[in-house]
């Protein structure tokens, strides 16, 4: 079992719902720096439940996404499992329905990761393939806290 999954998540024909697809393509050019007998970066689409029986093989799960809470374009969110569970009005994307089917078909089967969620508020989601300006803009720090999110998961597990 590998300590770490790193899925990025959304439509990168979507504009600024494609920013989590585009921080796991920047990941795999610093494949690297990672030890990849502990930690894999998969870039999970538009992400459905068919693929819950990759989260079997993970102790960890980090997922990288947009999070529409209604606040300024390029806010960025660390969440766990519980504030999504907690707080309905904190929406991941439009995947966290199967995000968190997909961990509870993975606990029936035996193992549920645990899940980490590093979000990133939207400018505007329509047709297109660049982000926004301010997605721009936060983009490295949307990175950066990524990064040290990977640090402490692959380092506490």
């Amino acid at each position: 079992m590998k300590k770490l999954l790193v899925l990025g998540v959304g439509n990168i024909l979507m504009m600024d719902e494609g920013a989590g697809v585009h921080a796991v393509h920047e990941f795999w050019k610093e494949k690297q720096n990672y030890d990849e007998t502990k930690i894999d970066f998969i870039d999970g689409g538009t992400f459905t439940q068919d693929i819950f029986y990759l989260f079997e093989t993970y102790q960890q799960i980090l997922v990288l996404d947009i999070v529409r809470a209604g606040n300024e374009p390029g806010t960025i969110y660390s969440l766990d499992e519980d504030d999504l569970v907690k707080n309905e009005k904190q929406v991941l994307s439009l995947h966290d329905t199967d995000l968190l089917d997909s961990l509870d078909m993975a606990q029936m089967r035996g193992h549920r990761p645990k899940l980490k969620i590093v979000g990133i508020e939207p400018g505007r989601i329509d047709w297109g393939t660049q982000m926004t300006p301010a997605l721009v803009k936060a983009f490295p720090a949307f990175m950066e806290i990524a990064r040290k999110h990977i640090e402490i998961l692959v380092n506490t597990i």
